[in-house]
C-alpha cells in the first residue's frame, strides 16, 4: 500500500470510481483517503458510508494533512478552486488534475507555485476498473512522482504516460472513445429490434463478440487489417457487410469523429484558460 494521504477536491462519479478502485485493490488505506466538496453534505456521507473513508467540508484541514491533492471539480470551477487553495499548499505536495481541457501550466500559474502538477485523463470504464488512463507531467514533475501517480491510477485500469501536447488527441481516442463504441453497439441493438430478435440473447452475443475482438487485438501479433481480412471470405456475408460500410465511408467517418473530438478538446482548453 502507498503511505500517502490523498484528498479529493470534488466528489463526483470519476472521483468515486478512483476511490472505489483504491479501496478494492488496497492501493491506499481507507483512513488515508479524504473526500470533500463545496456544499453537498449528503454526497459526502454517501461516500463515507460506502467506502469507510474520511469526508469533510473543511478544505484547509484536508489539504494540510495530504500528500496528494486530486482536482476533481468541474473544469469551469478551476480558477475559483485554485484561488481558494493556493495559500493552503506546502511545497512537497503533488497536484493531480482530472479536469478535461485544463493544462498543467495553467494550474501551475493559477496556483503560483512550483508544486508538481500532473494531468490524468481516465475514461468512464474506470467505474469497473477498466479505464485506459493517460498521464502527463507538468514542468516541475519528477520521474518518481509520475511513477507514484501511475501506481495510484492503476487502481482503475491501465496507465500510459504521454507528452502533454498529445493529450487532446488521446482524449479523443481513449477519453471519449467508449462513447463511440457504444454508439456502434446502439446501431446493432436497433438491428436486433428491427429483426424481432430476443434482446437478452442478442446482448449476450454482442458482449461476448466485443470481448473476443478486444482479446484478439491484445494477443494476436496481426494488425487489425490482417485480422479483418482473415475472416472476410470472398463472396461471403462479412464481405457483403463490409462493402456497405465502405459505401458509407465508415472508416473516414471514424477518423473525422476523432478529429472533431480532438479539435473540441483543444478549443475547450483555450476557452477555459482564456
Amino acid at each position: 500500500m502507498l503511505k500517502q494521504t490523498i484528498t479529493f477536491l470534488g466528489a463526483g462519479s470519476m472521483a468515486e470510481a478512483i476511490i472505489s478502485g483504491m479501496c478494492v485493490n488496497k492501493i491506499v488505506p481507507r483512513e488515508q483517503i479524504i473526500a470533500t466538496n463545496h456544499s453537498n453534505k449528503e454526497r459526502l456521507m454517501e461516500l463515507e458510508q460506502k467506502y469507510q473513508i474520511h469526508t469533510t467540508q473543511n478544505k484547509h484541514d484536508a489539504i494540510r494533512q495530504s500528500d496528494l491533492i486530486i482536482l476533481a471539480m468541474k473544469p469551469k470551477d478551476i480558477k475559483k478552486a485554485t484561488d481558494e487553495i493556493k495559500e493552503m499548499l506546502h511545497q512537497d505536495q503533488i497536484i493531480i488534475s482530472l479536469l478535461a481541457g485544463i493544462s498543467t501550466s495553467f494550474i501551475e500559474n493559477a496556483l503560483e507555485t512550483s508544486n508538481s502538477v500532473i494531468r490524468v485523463m481516465p475514461n468512464t470504464s474506470a467505474m469497473i476498473g477498466q479505464s485506459a488512463t493517460t498521464i502527463a507531467g507538468g514542468a516541475h514533475t519528477t520521474k518518481e512522482q509520475l511513477q507514484l501517480v501511475e501506481q495510484l491510477m492503476q487502481a482503475v485500469g491501465t496507465t500510459t504516460i504521454i507528452k502533454e501536447e498529445e493529450m487532446d488527441a488521446y482524449t479523443a481516442l481513449a477519453g471519449s472513445g467508449p462513447a463511440f463504441y457504444y454508439y456502434m453497439v446502439e446501431a446493432m441493438e436497433q438491428f436486433v429490434v428491427e429483426k424481432g430478435l430476443d434482446q437478452e440473447t442478442s446482448k449476450a452475443l454482442l458482449v461476448q463478440t466485443l470481448k473476443g475482438v478486444t482479446e484478439m487485438l491484445a494477443q494476436s501479433p496481426d494488425s487489425p487489417k490482417a485480422l479483418r481480412e482473415k475472416i472476410t471470405s470472398k463472396g461471403g456475408t462479412t464481405e457483403a457487410g463490409l462493402k456497405e460500410l465502405e459505401a458509407y465511408q465508415f472508416q473516414q467517418a471514424v477518423i473525422s469523429c476523432l478529429e472533431k473530438a480532438t479539435e473540441k478538446s483543444n478549443q475547450l482548453r483555450k476557452t477555459i484558460e482564456r
